[in-house]
């Protein structure tokens, strides 16, 4: 089925220049980017959007780190675009990620953090995706609505 995911290169990606990579993997694999902007988050957007761990000792250092720099948010579609996606990625930790996944070639493997400086992140259900596409491109609420009647 069609779907969208909503994907971000954080900080530590944009720093290494990967957003060309990261694309070339990406339609390699017949994905396609309808929507990308660099963007630099505000401490709001990243409580909401990391209000799961917020209470967790390690989130400080996660905002902190997310703050560091711009980000690049995209909006990827296609067949199963959320299970690709992540597949694309590898495992969240990227000591876990397997050469050929996006974090198990660019991951900071050397970073006790590697969970965090993991260089991507990709919505974990089309749920979430829709949540995360509405959160990082307000701008395409209208649009939006009507997609996900498409879509589904």
């Amino acid at each position: 089925m069609k779907e969208r995911t909503y994907v971000m290169l954080k900080p530590d990606g944009v720093r290494k220049h990967l957003l060309l990579e990261v694309i070339k993997r990406f339609e390699q694999n017949n994905l396609m980017i309808t929507n990308l902007k660099e963007m630099k988050l505000t401490e709001e957007l990243i409580h909401e959007h990391y209000a799961h761990v917020s209470d967790k000792p390690f989130f400080p250092k996660l905002e902190e780190y997310m703050l560091s720099g711009p980000v690049i948010a995209m909006i990827i579609e296609g067949e199963d675009a959320v299970n690709r996606v992540r597949k694309l990625m590898g495992p969240t930790n990227c000591k876990e990620a397997l050469p050929g996944t996006i974090r198990g070639d660019y991951g900071n493997k050397d970073d006790e953090n590697c969970r965090t400086y993991n260089v991507i992140h990709g919505s974990d259900s089309v749920e979430n995706a829709e949540i995360e596409v509405n959160r990082f491109f307000p701008e395409l609420k209208e649009e939006n609505k009507s997609l996900k009647k498409t879509i589904r």
